[in-house]
């Protein structure tokens, strides 16, 4: 009987002692390197995503440190950015991934999506926290935004917050598509004007206009590789971006490099009046296209497209340039 007893005590003893899961994990994430184990709710995150940290303050979730893609912020968020981030001044890194500048950092989770990480930063990092690298079967930069912002909610525990944010967006954009029929089914396609390079239809600012009904040009698809989601179109034959609505990112219409295009004035777009050209901010809104971004992106980039659309040369663009 005392025997019994004691062996009762043990193991309650031992099971009192054990290590309680928080809620809602332990996570695993699998990705293209691995799988990432996620025992408990993390608190120090480091985001090398170029654009994660967006998706992270999204979500309530200040990284203690992120990576500048670019622009000068000092925070290296934008303004969309500044309500979510608050008085937070997380540590900015910028270029290269640093390994041991991470380190240092004492993470508890590395946010490796929209990074271009490598095999070998992947192997290194995740022996200093667990990691999540780019998805499997996706290109380095080629994630939509709702599975980045599920995916991160998964390791945060905030999946109810993400899909409120996700059915709010959606919505929007599924009003914005039943108030626009004539856009169901036209073309239209997103260029950096500088090296006249047309992102493919895997890309998180071409997903964009396809949200809206937009049909993306095959042409640009075709000249696109496996994990490149950016391809540069030959001056010398413009078809592939002549498009309903032809949208040049970082420009304005008396951009230097879109002047010197000489075949450029020969194009439909060009002639009906139907390109929109998106300033710095715009183009980094709809570069960034977070949960954050989209909204300032859709007020800007709606009523431009609007007016682009309507095949009218002499219809006034409002806020270009």
């Amino acid at each position: 009987m005392r025997h019994t007893l004691c062996t009762a005590i043990a193991l309650i003893a031992s099971l009192l002692a054990a290590p309680v899961a928080a809620e809602g994990y332990p996570v695993e994430i699998t990705h293209r390197f691995g799988t990432a184990e996620i025992t408990e709710k993390p608190t120090r995150i480091v985001s090398l995503s170029y654009i994660g940290h967006d998706f992270l303050l999204a979500l309530d979730e200040v990284p203690v440190a992120l990576r500048r893609w670019y622009g000068t912020d000092p925070y290296g968020v934008w303004p969309w950015g500044y309500e979510a981030l608050g008085d937070a001044t997380p540590i900015v890194m910028q270029g290269e991934i640093d390994i041991e500048q991470v380190a240092m950092l004492e993470p508890d989770l590395i946010v490796g999506q929209w990074s271009g990480m490598t095999e070998r930063e992947y192997a290194l990092l995740s022996q200093i926290a667990p990691t999540i690298a780019p998805a499997v079967g996706e290109s380095s930069y080629s994630m939509s935004w709702t599975d980045m912002l599920r995916t991160l909610a998964r390791a945060t525990d905030t999946e109810a917050k993400a899909e409120a944010i996700i059915t709010r967006i959606e919505t929007r954009f599924a009003d914005l598509r039943a108030a626009h029929p004539e856009w169901q089914g036209a073309t239209a396609v997103m260029v950096w004007s500088g090296q006249t390079g047309a992102f493919s239809s895997e890309d998180i600012r071409a997903q964009l206009l396809t949200q809206l009904g937009f049909a993306y040009p095959q042409a640009v698809d075709d000249l696109a590789t496996a994990d490149n989601f950016y391809v540069l179109i030959p001056p010398e034959n413009l078809d592939s971006i002549d498009t309903d609505v032809l949208v040049w990112l970082g420009s304005g219409p008396d951009d230097p490099a879109l002047n010197r295009m000489p075949l450029r004035r020969f194009m439909r777009a060009n002639r009906e009046g139907r390109e929109v050209y998106a300033d710095p901010m715009l183009s980094s809104a709809l570069s960034h296209s977070s949960p954050l971004s989209i909204d300032y992106a859709l007020d800007r980039l709606v009523p431009m497209i609007e007016a682009a659309s309507d095949g009218d040369p002499t219809t006034v663009i409002e806020g270009e340039g």
